[in-house]
């Protein structure tokens, strides 16, 4: 029995060392992790190229992988299938143009291997 104890908890402390190690200061930068942590978990398993975070009153978060050679595509291709034209980044602002209205995607680094974009939430009516 005190065998399973100890290896029940050199799991979850690899488990906690592990996602300290993957995540580092990027897991109190935003405020509570474990939506975060759930949607990578989530995007990760599914095939997507993004997940959403949460929603608030204004807006919607999404989080996807950060790849080098197309670092900000998934938010510029979700964007596009909304019909909104991508004409070029601002420091951390994807500018978008759709008859004649203008509007800007935030994003921003959550860690090494993923970013955040947030999408204002009258854009889905």
């Amino acid at each position: 029995m005190k065998k399973l104890l100890i290896m029940v908890l050199l799991i979850v402390f690899l488990f906690f060392g592990f996602i300290t190690l993957r995540f580092g200061s990027a897991l109190t930068q935003e405020g509570n992790p474990v939506p975060y942590l759930a949607a990578i978990g989530q995007y990760e398993l599914s095939n997507n190229g993004y997940e959403e975070v949460l929603r608030t009153p204004n807006r919607i978060r999404y989080i996807s992988e950060f790849e080098d050679k197309y670092p900000l595509g998934m938010a510029i291709e979700y964007m596009e299938t909304l019909g909104w034209e991508y004409k070029e980044q601002i420091g951390s602002g994807l500018t978008f143009e759709k008859g004649g209205e203008t509007i800007t995607i935030e994003t921003r680094q959550f860690s090494k291997h993923y970013f955040i974009w947030d999408i204002p939430k009258e854009l889905l009516n």
